[in-house]
Parts: structure tokens; C-alpha cells; sequence
């Protein structure tokens, strides 16, 4: 597959928020502080490994593209709020999925164990919950509230699909919703109650965060076939080893030749490593296919629903950013 599209650069798309990002790091490293050393220790770790801060970038642009230029209090606290539930999701997934590679450096379990990067996922959650009544905002704390329940619920449903091959697309995108669309969409719909924004507009940013993270997740899938580990910071071929059957395995399932099928088959189902021979085999098949085209296609379906629901947004600077992060979510190598 062709990855000649030259990959909009992520800081100058961020630049009219490059200071208020530069605030939340400040914001972050406060309210991560802990009596308890091994807590600061681990959770800096992970927050400080270099992770995009696309959720709360998510958040902090929609909240000024819809606030006509005004103050807007509580925003840097709910965009740490919003990275803390991401990094709670990262380090038990990495637990439960036994990863050993993230963001280009061993991982917190790796590096600490299970034990404590759970214990320490719980306390991020922790601190989001005592971090998201500051507004006194019943609307902030429904809609956090039920992001978190639903993550759980996704991450619960894709325990349930691993090693099945019987999932098909229309289950697998409803995990994708579960797991990782429905914090950029709980991430949007805040930016736009900071905003003070109606009910109209409060619903196109939710439904801009809910496309653009669908499409974010499919192009994951896609780049887990495509990347270097160095592009991606994790394992290529994580997915196929770890037996998820993502978007391009369920494409080759349903339209590959029999002896593709059977070798996708088994390794979805096997619970050892696979064979390098054989992970090349089901790569080169992959990338072959079709599989791939299609899984970018769906991406591109979904950031082009992204895009028509910021139709009605203000014309201003975080508006342009919106925009183009629907174009960086589909050409980006990390």
C-alpha cells in the first residue's frame, strides 16, 4: 500500500494551542503529585513518554473554537482529566494484552510489574473523578462518568473477541466506539460545554470526536501492518500475535483464498507465539489483499463524517486545526 502522502505535521496543526498545552504539562505533573513515591514514579512515567495529547488538545480546541474569544475556566483541569482516563486505559490494556513495547520504551508492567501499573491505572481514575467535580457541572461529571463505564464495557468486549475468529466488522467497530471513540467524544462534548455552547452545537462536537476517533482506532489497525515499531513506538504485528481480530484480518477472513483464511484462522485462535514464517505469510496476504485499502477507506468514511459535523463551527484559527486533524488522522505514521 502506498504511504507517499507526505504526513501533516502534528505541532504546527496544534500551534494555536502550543501554550496552553504547554500549561496542561504544568497541570499534569501537579495533580500527578503522590506521598506515595512508586506512584509518581510510575505515572510519570507514563504520562512523560511522549503520547500526542490528542484527547485533550481535542478538548482544548473545540472549547475556543466555540467560545467566541472568551475565558474559559476549568479547561486545562478537564483536558488532564481526560489525559489521566486515557493513561488509566493504557496501563491496564497493557496489563491485560501482556505488552511489552508502548511509545517506543518498555512499557510500566514491563518495567514495574502488574501489580503496581494496575494499582497505579486506579489512581489516575482516582484523581479524574476528584478532578471532574471542580466545575460543579452535573453535565461534566454524567458525561465522564458514562465514558469511563463505557470503556470498561469496550475493553470487556474485546477480552470476549480476542482469539475469536467469528467476530465480524459490525462487532468490531462497535468495540472501537466502546473503547477509544468514546473518550475523543466525551472529550469533544466537554470542549463545547466549557464553551457555553447550545445544545446543537454541543451535539456536532460529540459527534466530531465520536468519527475522528473511529478513525484514528482503524488507521491504528492499519499502521500495526504498515509501521516500523520505531514509527509507531510498539511491536508491529501486536494485534495478530495477540490474537484481535482488527479490521484487516476480518476483510482477509471474509475475502481472502481458503488458504489465507485457514493461516488467519489459526493464528487468531492460537494462544502461543506465532511462527515469524508464518506472521510473513499473513502480512504479506494483508498487505495484498486488499485488506488494508479497505480498513483506510473506512477510516476515511469516518473522518469525512468527522469533517461535516465542524460545518456549522465559527471560522477561526481552532476551527482550521479541527480540520486538519481529520487529515492527519488519516496520513499519519505514528
Amino acid at each position: 500500500m502506498s504511504t507517499t502522502v507526505k504526513t501533516p505535521d502534528l505541532s504546527a496543526i496544534l500551534a494555536p494551542i502550543a501554550p496552553d498545552l504547554k500549561a496542561l504539562d504544568e497541570v499534569i505533573k501537579r495533580r500527578l503529585a503522590s506521598e506515595v513515591a512508586l506512584i509518581d514514579q510510575i505515572s510519570g512515567y507514563i504520562i512523560q513518554s511522549g503520547g500526542k495529547r490528542v484527547r485533550p488538545a481535542l478538548l482544548i480546541l473545540v472549547a475556543k473554537a466555540l467560545s467566541s474569544g472568551r475565558e474559559i475556566p476549568h479547561v486545562l483541569d478537564l483536558a488532564a482529566v481526560v489525559e489521566f482516563i486515557h493513561t488509566a486505559t493504557l496501563l491496564h490494556d497493557d496489563v491485560v494484552d501482556e505488552s511489552t513495547l508502548r511509545r517506543g520504551r518498555e512499557t510500566a508492567n514491563a518495567a514495574f510489574g502488574n501489580a503496581a501499573s494496575v494499582l497505579v491505572g486506579d489512581f489516575l481514575y482516582s484523581r479524574a473523578f476528584q478532578m471532574m467535580v471542580a466545575p460543579n457541572d452535573i453535565r461534566i461529571m454524567q458525561i465522564l462518568s458514562d465514558a469511563t463505564n463505557t470503556i470498561a464495557e469496550g475493553e470487556v468486549l474485546q477480552l470476549l473477541n480476542m482469539n475469536d475468529p467469528e467476530v465480524d466488522e459490525s462487532s468490531y467497530l462497535q468495540v472501537i466506539r466502546y473503547k477509544t471513540a468514546k473518550l475523543f467524544e466525551a472529550s469533544t462534548e466537554l470542549g463545547a460545554i466549557l464553551a457555553g455552547a447550545g445544545n446543537s452545537e454541543r451535539e456536532l462536537a460529540a459527534a466530531f470526536g465520536r468519527h475522528i476517533g473511529t478513525a484514528f482506532q482503524l488507521m491504528d489497525d492499519l499502521l500495526d501492518y504498515t509501521a516500523s515499531p520505531e514509527q509507531m513506538g510498539k511491536n508491529a504485528g501486536d494485534d495478530l500475535r495477540e490474537g484481535k481480530p482488527t479490521l484487516p484480518l476480518i476483510y482477509l477472513l471474509e475475502n481472502g483464498n481458503s488458504e489465507e483464511q485457514f493461516l488467519v484462522r489459526s493464528a487468531i485462535t492460537q494462544n502461543t507465539d506465532l511462527p515469524e514464517d508464518v506472521f510473513e505469510q499473513i502480512l504479506s496476504a494483508v498487505q495484498n489483499s486488499g485488506a488494508l485499502e479497505y480498513t483506510q477507506l473506512a477510516a476515511k468514511r469516518e473522518a469525512d463524517l468527522a469533517l461535516s459535523n465542524l460545518k456549522a463551527f465559527p471560522t477561526n484559527s481552532a476551527t482550521d486545526s479541527l480540520v486538519a486533524l481529520c487529515e492527519y488522522s488519516l496520513v499519519r505514521q505514528t
